[in-house]
């Protein structure tokens, strides 16, 4: 028997292609050219699908979903809105709706957020969601991230990267992320479970960057009670943690190789016993692998087992820098700006707009996970009810256009000059000459390691205490 959607939507044009469309692949449609006649419709039929527009003739869109909600609150209901309406689509899934999809609007990708809308079995939340860190869930539409809500952009590499998690989620195949710092790795993860099969089953993550050679083999498998000094009771490992679902193992290639092939015998067995146990327990887990370096060049070099790299490289997707996506930027900001504002309970009357120039120039070392913060921390400085300035951003985001001028030997043309560096006097003496020749190749380390301030302050043989003094000293000097 064919699904069942009402399209709700004053644009009768659209509502008829879009009700074409649908019955092509399937779908038994009706269609109402108001909100309150939708209403109605909803309420004398039975649909397993509303798709409405945000913005109707006689009411908004968001009403119309309160109204459905209140008649069966387990309705999923996809809402048609613009693509700069951000906030409109946080605020529709915070409301209950199940997805929204973004005008102009694609035919394959409306039946694909359609298809997963009508195959899902997950309920509803009850309006309202919570609003905490761990409530909200948005994709493309929404999706689960690592820290909670995700936005997902529009740029090209990003609809390149989704393209490939949608091919690969449904698989059991494992997966390597690669992926600078920052790129959202863990949430690409968390993504490709909740479109598998899994999705009902656990996620685990497991960060393998801090784990010593003796604490892995006891993360990754557990132990029992007395295995080692310390080992006083039995601990689930995350292997039996995730089993049915989906291991996470974030910088595997700090795995030492005696883990490493521990590690190749539980994937290919599919069998492990904890440390310190006799006993073998099975285990079902897709294996989903995320390293900064090259995992093939590691292995090569020998710091990584060739037949694990091989039983881990069934797919890998390679996410795009921040840097590489300039369409989801002023996306993101929005975004960003939106979630800290309900974080702090704290309203901003916006960002201006030679912020978001700054935000479009900056080069992102620290992609996303960077641009949270400085949004997060730019909302803290700013009073409620004034925009985001220049004043509340970060030194080196504020004077990234200087810093590039000095870490080269070609200085391009610049169009703004951020930092005001005085023209040497006539009397130009020896100490003023050792300040700038200090100046210029500290900002140049700076740009080489991408403002880590750490790597920064090892690379000049000095502690990061006298780094920040002579940072701030520059600044004074302005």
């Amino acid at each position: 028997m064919s699904k069942k959607i009402l399209i709700i939507d004053d644009d009768m044009d659209l509502c008829t292609l879009l009700g074409r469309f649908l019955t092509k692949n399937g779908y038994e449609v009706e269609m109402a050219y108001s909100g309150s006649k939708g209403i109605t419709k909803f309420t004398e039929g039975k649909f397993d699908l509303v798709i409405c527009d945000y913005r109707l003739g006689d009411m908004e869109g968001i009403n119309v979903l309160t109204s459905l909600r209140k008649e069966n609150p387990s309705v999923k209901v996809l809402m048609i809105t613009g693509y700069s309406d951000i906030k409109t689509a946080v605020e529709v899934i915070k409301m209950g709706a199940y997805d929204y999809i973004v005008k102009p609007l694609i035919p394959d990708e409306v039946l694909n957020v359609v298809n997963k809308a009508i195959q899902s079995t997950a309920p509803v939340a009850a309006a309202p969601v919570d609003n905490t860190a761990s409530g909200n869930k948005v994709r493309a539409g929404k999706t689960s991230g690592a820290d909670g809500e995700f936005m997902i952009g529009k740029a090209s590499a990003t609809r390149a990267l989704y393209d490939q998690i949608n091919i690969v989620a449904g698989t059991n195949y494992s997966i390597i992320l690669y992926g600078e710092s920052g790129t959202g790795k863990e949430v690409i993860a968390k993504t490709i479970h909740d479109r598998s099969n899994r999705n009902g089953k656990p996620f685990v993550a497991m960060d393998c960057g801090t784990l010593s050679k003796e604490l892995a083999g006891s993360e990754l498998f557990g132990h029992v009670k007395g295995a080692f000094t310390g080992a006083l009771q039995d601990k689930e490992g995350h292997f039996e943690l995730a089993d049915g679902g989906t291991l996470f193992l974030d910088e595997v290639g700090n795995l030492s190789l005696d883990v490493q092939a521990t590690l190749l015998r539980v994937i290919q067995e599919r069998k492990f016993k904890r440390v310190g146990g006799n006993k073998e327990m099975n285990v079902d887990v897709r294996i989903i692998v995320a390293s900064n370096e090259n995992l093939q060049d590691a292995y090569r070099k020998g710091k990584f087992r060739e037949d694990l790299y091989h039983r881990f490289n069934e797919f890998s997707v390679n996410l795009p820098p921040l840097r590489q996506r300039q369409d989801d930027i002023l996306a993101f900001a929005e975004f960003f700006l939106d979630k800290t504002s309900t974080e702090l309970g704290k309203e901003v009357a916006g960002i201006e707009d030679s912020v978001m120039q700054t935000f479009l120039q900056y080069s992102w070392p620290g992609n996303l996970r960077e641009f949270r913060n400085v949004v997060r921390r730019a909302v803290l400085l700013t009073p409620a009810g004034e925009k985001i300035s220049a004043a509340s951003l970060p030194w080196e985001i504020t004077n990234a256009n200087s810093l590039a001028a000095a870490a080269g030997p070609e200085k391009p043309a610049a169009t703004t000059s951020p930092i005001s560096i005085p023209a040497p006097k006539k009397e130009l003496d020896l100490k003023d000459a050792a300040s700038r020749a200090e100046y210029e190749t500290i900002m140049a380390v700076l740009q080489q390691v991408n403002f880590n301030k750490k790597k920064a302050a090892e690379m000049l043989n000095i502690d990061r205490k006298t780094l920040y003094n002579k940072i701030k000293n520059f600044q004074d000097q302005e």
